[in-house]
């Protein structure tokens, strides 16, 4: 999951991240974190309902051109 890291590299970061924003401002971080992903998620799939709606109306545009 987190590719080459080791356990003392992953609590480097942990303490990194407790210095540099607090113990309260974490939960706070990790929400806006979670709303950023959602949001990106949400914008994934219209974009992809987008494409297949496209895709599925391109056929008929084809027809009416050949006649």
């Amino acid at each position: 999951m987190f590719g080459n890291l080791g356990a003392t590299e992953i609590i480097l970061i942990v303490l990194a991240i407790l210095i540099l924003f607090g113990s309260k401002k974490i939960p706070e971080l990790a929400q806006g974190i979670g709303k950023g992903m959602r949001e990106f998620k949400k914008a994934m799939k219209e974009v992809e309902e987008d494409i297949k709606i496209t895709d599925s109306d391109e056929p008929k545009k084809e027809k009416k051109l050949e006649n």
